[in-house]
């Protein structure tokens, strides 16, 4: 598939070309004038394989984002049904499998993110939400192979990314997971009969079931669809997005702090500013052209700028700025410590190696360690140089809290309860 060099027609393709999500898409020419022309139904599936998302999702979510703007019509698809068969795309390994308890849950946790980036209702623009399982947990076997069996080729399936790469490795695929792209094809089928979704988008990883899922359509319902997919982002030293040396930046704020959140953005590369800021803000491009463009320690006020209007997003504005003046009073010496993440410990007994441990800036005796011998723990802002020393009650304030930290930027209150 080839891109058109030209500028697109509709508001949305020339929305996402212009800011960096477009990758590939089936029919070009053809989406773009759909677009134009009417509501467009589009859908991205997300499985619930935990009770959040991570940053890794953020880009699928500001493309509904951006589609429901340009007045379309987004369908968040829940994998209520494929969550029970396990996406391999990317996969060395089978994903463990779940409960139908531990999957409901799960969607509870990923419906929470949603309502901060689209406007759900019955409006011809509003969002809506469906459960694949409505209708992949009535399949009946038999009668699913026979009626749509025949239109999938092995061949063709054994070739996709998903499978071809696990094999090549030769690592094991089950034929549980074998199945999942029959489902996600299935999946957009039905959601054009029940909603007249013509667009299905997701990640690189997911051409190959995009593509079977517009074949599908075609050749049962004689129907066109589209699948347009965007890149999957990585930082500019080549890591994966939505992780940390902490574990995932998960968008619910009870699995992460949002001074967290901010902290991760205000992090960024230098490298990833610009493109950053077209991705996950709204700003204008010439605004998001003027800071790219800062040099030496003016690229910092971008970073903010970029913390500020992502976390502002998913979180709120006010916690956004509240996390910004946090975070600007705690980075000097003796700032005030109202605001940081707080973790609690049953006693003031205890050595820096744990008290670092437990603010998960090591994770390990071996890293802590570490981190004392290259100047970067600190204890209430002076530096820890015993790796043997051990806090007493008298590193506490008052209200029972002492700040640890890990460079400049990285700060915990460790609590007593």
């Amino acid at each position: 598939m080839t891109l058109n060099s030209a500028t697109p027609k509709s508001d949305f393709l020339r929305i996402i070309t212009e800011r960096g999500y477009m990758h590939q898409a089936t029919n070009f020419e053809g989406l773009d004038a759909a677009a134009g022309e009417t509501c467009l139904p589009a859908y991205i599936g997300f499985d619930c394989t935990a009770d959040s998302l991570h940053v890794g999702s953020l880009v699928q979510i500001m493309m509904l984002r951006i589609l429901q703007q340009t007045g379309h019509k987004p369908i968040v698809l829940m994998g209520g049904g494929t969550t029970k068969v396990g996406d391999p795309s990317g996969k060395d390994t089978q994903r463990p499998l779940l409960s139908d308890h531990d999957i409901e849950q799960n969607k509870n946790g990923i419906r929470q993110v949603f309502e901060k980036y689209l406007k759900f209702g019955d409006g011809p623009s509003d969002a809506i939400m469906v459960d694949n399982a409505e209708w992949l947990d009535q399949l009946e076997y038999i009668s699913f192979l026979r009626n749509y069996g025949m239109h999938f080729s092995i061949n063709r399936m054994l070739a996709m990314d998903s499978v071809k790469l696990r094999l090549d490795r030769e690592q094991p695929m089950s034929f549980l997971e074998f199945n999942y792209s029959i489902l996600q094809a299935y999946d957009f089928m039905e959601l054009r009969r029940r909603y007249g979704c013509v667009l299905q988008m997701g990640g690189s990883d997911q051409w190959g079931n995009i593509v079977t899922g517009v074949d599908l359509t075609r050749r049962v319902d004689s129907q066109e669809v589209f699948g347009l997919t965007s890149p999957l982002i990585t930082t500019a030293s080549g890591a994966k997005m939505g992780k940390s040396a902490q574990g995932a930046i998960w968008l619910n704020k009870d699995k992460l702090p949002v001074w967290d959140f901010w902290q991760f953005w205000r992090n960024t590369e230098d490298g990833d500013i610009g493109r950053f800021l077209r991705l996950f803000t709204e700003l204008p491009l010439d605004e998001i052209a003027r800071l790219e463009a800062l040099q030496g320690s003016e690229i910092n006020d971008a970073k903010i700028i970029l913390a500020n209007e992502a976390t502002g997003l998913c979180h709120s504005k006010d916690e956004a700025l509240e996390a910004a003046s946090t975070a600007a009073k705690a980075f000097s010496e003796g700032g005030t410590t109202e605001g940081l993440p707080e973790v609690s410990i049953s006693s003031p007994d205890l050595s820096v190696i744990d008290a670092l441990k437990a603010a998960e800036f090591a994770a390990s005796n071996g890293e802590a360690r570490r981190l004392i011998r290259g100047g970067g723990a600190r204890l209430n802002d002076a530096q820890i140089q015993d790796e043997e020393q051990m806090l007493s009650a008298a590193d506490f304030n008052d209200q029972g809290k002492a700040k640890i930290s890990s460079g400049k930027k990285r700060h915990v209150l460790l609590s007593l309860n």
